[in-house]
């Protein structure tokens, strides 16, 4: 597996940022759409849930290609320095 160029990296970490937004959207509009029942709040409360463990996982790789990122910038840093 070749290693990823960093605007690669970050092209991935914005995908998964627009993803993280797509989720919360999608479950605040599913709760809004809900119909009024003595059940909405729970499975209000189970949609919400949802969406936070997902933009939790979202957000842990997000974390882990931007210090891969930064890992190869410092990389290529130190590259140019000893070849200056």
């Amino acid at each position: 597996m070749r290693t990823p160029t960093t605007s690669q990296l970050r092209t991935a970490i914005e995908v998964l940022k627009n993803l993280g937004e797509r989720i919360n959207e999608n479950a605040a509009h599913s709760v809004i759409q809900l119909p009024e029942s003595r059940f909405a709040d729970q499975h209000a409360a189970r949609i919400a849930v949802h969406a936070i463990e997902q933009t939790t996982q979202i957000e842990t790789v997000m974390a882990q290609l931007k210090s891969w990122r930064d890992e190869l910038k410092q990389e290529r840093r130190q590259c140019v320095t000893q070849h200056v």
